[in-house]
C-alpha cells in the first residue's frame, strides 16, 4: 500500500475517532484499517494513537503527523483537481457543513443548481449545528450565520441575516400589537430560551428580559408555533419568509432593529488555491445577490 493511501486511513481514523467509523467511511474491512495503522507505526517506530476501550486519539507526535498528513493529501487533492479541471469541468470531492434548518431551507437549492452545473463534482454536505473543527475535521467550507467570522479563515459574505419580529394575525386580533419593546411583558413569547431580546433604533440599544410560554431549539418549530398563534417570535428572515409572504405571519415592531450576524462562507486561507472552493464561493455570493 502506498504512503498516501496509509496517510488517507490514519487521517480518516483521527477525524473519526474509532477503527469501524474509518472503515465503514473508506469502504474496507475494521481489521484492514488497524492492520495498516499498526504497520504505519511500526514504520515510523513511533505510536500514532492512544487506544482505548471507548476512543481512539492521537498523541502529541499523532497530532503533528495528523496536520502534515491533511496537508499533503490537501495538496495531493489540488494539484489532482487542477489538472482535471483544466477543461474548466470540477472534478473531486467537496466537504461542507451548514447548519440544520438552514442547509434545508436555503442552502439545498443552491447547491443543487451547482452541481447540476459540475455533473463530475462530488459533495459531502454534513448538517449539523455544532460549531465544526473545519481543518481538524478536513472540511473545505463551512457556513455560518455569525457576527464575528472564525480568525484565520477567509470569510465570505454571502448575505445579511436581519432578527424579524413576528405573530399570527389571529394572536394581534386576540391580545393587540406591540407598539414598543417595553410592552413585550405583556405578550406571550416564543424563543430558544429565557433571556434577553436585543433592540436597536437610532443608535441606541435596548434590552429587554423575555420569558418565554414556549421554547424550542429548532427555528422551524419556533415559526411554526408563531403560526399557530402561540404568540410573538424573533427569527432570522430566512425561517419566516414563506409566512410573512403568504399572510400567515405578519411582523411586528418593524422600526426596531435586530441582527445576528450575517451569513458567511468559511474556508481555511489553505484552501484559497483550490478552484473548487473558489468557484463555489463566487456561485454562492452571486446565488445569494439574485435570490435574496
Amino acid at each position: 500500500m502506498s504512503q498516501l493511501e496509509e496517510m488517507r486511513i490514519y487521517v480518516e481514523v483521527v477525524k473519526s475517532g474509532n477503527f469501524t467509523a474509518a472503515a465503514n467511511h473508506l469502504r474496507i474491512s475494521k481489521q484492514l484499517v488497524s492492520r495498516r495503522v499498526m504497520d504505519l507505526e511500526q514504520r515510523l517506530g513511533a505510536r500514532l494513537l492512544n487506544r482505548t476501550t471507548r476512543k481512539l486519539s492521537p498523541t502529541e507526535l499523532g497530532k503533528v503527523f495528523f496536520e502534515r498528513c491533511l496537508s499533503i493529501l490537501q495538496e495531493v487533492s489540488e494539484a489532482e483537481q487542477e489538472v482535471s479541471s483544466s477543461s474548466g469541468e470540477l472534478r473531486g470531492l467537496m466537504r461542507l457543513s451548514a447548519p440544520v434548518s438552514f442547509a434545508s431551507m436555503v442552502l439545498s437549492p443552491a447547491l443543487n443548481s451547482f452541481m447540476l452545473q459540475h455533473p463530475r463534482l462530488e459533495v459531502a454536505l454534513d448538517v449539523d449545528n455544532r460549531m465544526v473543527d473545519v481543518i481538524g475535521e478536513g472540511y473545505d467550507m463551512v457556513i455560518r450565520i455569525t457576527k464575528h467570522p472564525d480568525e484565520g479563515m477567509v470569510a465570505r459574505k454571502l448575505a445579511s441575516s436581519p432578527l424579524v419580529y413576528c405573530c399570527s394575525p389571529g394572536y394581534i386580533a386576540k391580545h393587540g400589537r406591540p407598539e414598543s419593546p417595553m410592552q413585550l411583558g405583556m405578550h406571550k413569547c416564543i424563543t430558544a430560551r429565557a433571556g434577553e431580546w436585543v433592540f436597536e433604533r437610532n443608535g441606541e440599544t435596548l434590552k429587554m428580559q423575555v420569558h418565554p410560554t414556549f421554547r424550542s431549539n429548532h427555528g422551524e418549530v419556533m415559526c411554526e408555533a408563531a403560526i399557530a398563534g402561540l404568540g410573538i417570535t424573533g427569527l432570522p428572515e430566512f425561517y419566516v419568509r414563506k409566512a410573512l409572504e403568504t399572510g400567515q405571519l405578519v411582523e411586528v415592531l418593524q422600526e426596531f432593529t435586530g441582527d445576528i450576524g450575517a451569513v458567511y462562507a468559511l474556508y481555511p486561507q489553505h484552501r484559497q488555491s483550490s478552484l473548487m472552493v473558489r468557484t463555489f464561493a463566487d456561485f454562492l455570493q452571486a446565488w445569494f445577490k439574485n435570490h435574496s
